[in-house]
């Protein structure tokens, strides 16, 4: 296991737009507008391609003005922390001792029989066990590209220019996660295994890279409420960026999650979880099994639920 160029975390205070722009996925952003097609054969579509080519005329100039007049901002905080699995936990440690444990990641295995002997994954199994002996680690991050989007949205709603209104909100959500592919690269070239990289944009759409890095909330990892040990660990909101009650990020256009590195990390479905997973998960996150429940509940078998008074 390769050791990162550093340990603990940095604040990015206003990364450059017009970079990060050049890393943006145009064909999600036609499909917000209900043009779907891949970018940019979309623009020949016979049928959606004069729609496609004008739409984008009207994105490339508002982006334009966005990175020359700088509308919105680029902030972030990321870094890497020493890091070991116990089970179906990820260990975050203080430092390199590995003697205090700051908090763990609480992960979710797959319950479901898989087809053709296919493990059961958690995203546990991609850090070494504690057990072993190896020293690797876990990268973070949160960052976000809607500073200044709500104003900017407000100023157009004022002019009665619904359209440019929808195309910040639709632009600033597609920086954003170009603003975490920008900051991935940079990533795997200072945990040292993507110093040799050459990728095409294309390439890294179809993330033709090693590591992975999934967010809270989504399939693999679906407890929305890791983000509150995740913010803290970041220090986040120092960057702008804050949890809602429901653990829901505003700015809207950010992004956050953990890094992974290992050469074998894949994205995966979770399935649903048993009454047992649901039991020992309450116990790992010392809570209820309701409280638990209530935050993961469309992923439950539904004769596994807890009944709730």
């Amino acid at each position: 296991m390769s050791r990162p160029a550093f340990t603990g975390r940095r604040f990015l205070d206003d990364e450059p737009l017009g970079e990060i722009a050049k890393y943006i996925d145009w064909t999600l952003f036609f499909s917000t507008w209900e043009l779907k097609g891949s970018f940019p054969a979309i623009l020949q579509h016979p049928q959606y391609g004069p729609a496609a080519t004008e739409l984008y005329g009207h994105a490339q100039e508002l982006l334009g003005r966005i990175v020359e007049s700088r509308l919105l901002k680029a902030r972030g905080s990321y870094g890497f922390w020493p890091a070991n699995s116990d089970g179906d936990d990820i260990i975050v440690y203080a430092d390199d001792t590995r003697a205090i444990e700051l908090f763990r990641f609480n992960m979710l295995r797959q319950q479901e029989a898989l087809p053709s002997g296919q493990p059961n994954r958690s995203l546990a199994d991609f850090v070494a066990p504690r057990s072993s002996g190896i020293a690797d680690y876990v990268g973070a991050f949160a960052i976000t590209t809607g500073l200044g989007a709500d104003e900017l949205v407000k100023r157009y709603e004022r002019q009665h220019d619904d359209y440019r209104a929808i195309m910040v909100k639709a632009l600033a959500d597609r920086l954003a996660e170009a603003f975490a592919e920008y900051l991935h690269a940079r990533v795997r070239r200072e945990w040292g295994y993507g110093v040799q990289e050459a990728l095409t944009n294309d390439d890294l759409i179809a993330e033709k890279y090693r590591g992975i890095r999934p967010a809270f909330g989504y399939p693999a990892c679906p407890d929305h409420t890791e983000k509150i040990k995740l913010f803290d660990l970041l220090a986040a909101e120092r960057v702008g960026i804050k949890l809602t009650e429901s653990c829901a990020m505003m700015p809207a256009a950010s992004v956050s999650g953990i890094y992974l590195s290992h050469p074998k990390a894949r994205y995966f479905m979770l399935g649903r979880i048993g009454r047992d997973q649901l039991q020992d998960y309450a116990v790992r996150k010392s809570q209820t099994l309701e409280d638990t429940q209530r935050w993961i509940a469309e992923h439950l078998d539904e004769r596994d639920a807890v009944p709730v008074s």
